[in-house]
């Protein structure tokens, strides 16, 4: 029996209201990158422990403040709840985060109406690209 194979054109639904960054060609966000403003913290749930010190690193330098958790490995998912109302918005890597994790954050985002922004991964390009694509967005509406 043959499997199923997932086309190139595969892509995950967001939910209405949230940020989504999609890295092919280039980061591009929703709608909401407009209403996000200046990002001056932001959360970042999942990814790899052994990164945390670089995407600090990359947050300094756009000018924000990272704040991590691990998805529930270490640090219990319910501090997500506590944190999220003092952030601008939440940075998830979908493919190092558990679905409980994830779940919590975007119900939270949605609660607190905090923007959620999906990564493609764990990687500091990943990361490095969303933070850029919302700088030259509000760098485009100062100028409009």
């Amino acid at each position: 029996m043959a499997k199923k194979q997932k086309g190139s054109g595969h892509r995950t639904q967001v939910a209405k209201g949230t940020v989504a960054a999609a890295e092919q060609g280039g980061a591009k966000a929703g709608s909401r990158v407009s209403g996000l403003g200046e990002v001056k913290s932001f959360l970042y749930v999942g990814g790899r422990d052994c990164q945390v010190a670089h995407l600090r690193l990359i947050a300094s330098k756009h000018g924000a403040e990272l704040i991590h958790h691990d998805g529930g490995l270490r640090e219990a998912v319910s501090r997500i709840d506590t944190v999220l109302p003092s952030v601008d918005c939440v940075f998830c890597p979908i493919d190092c985060i558990s679905h409980d994790a994830c779940l919590r954050v975007k119900t939270g985002c949605k609660k607190f109406g905090v923007a959620f922004v999906p990564l493609r991964n764990g990687s500091k390009s990943s990361l490095e690209r969303a933070l850029q694509t919302i700088k030259d967005r509000n760098d485009e509406q100062r100028n409009a």
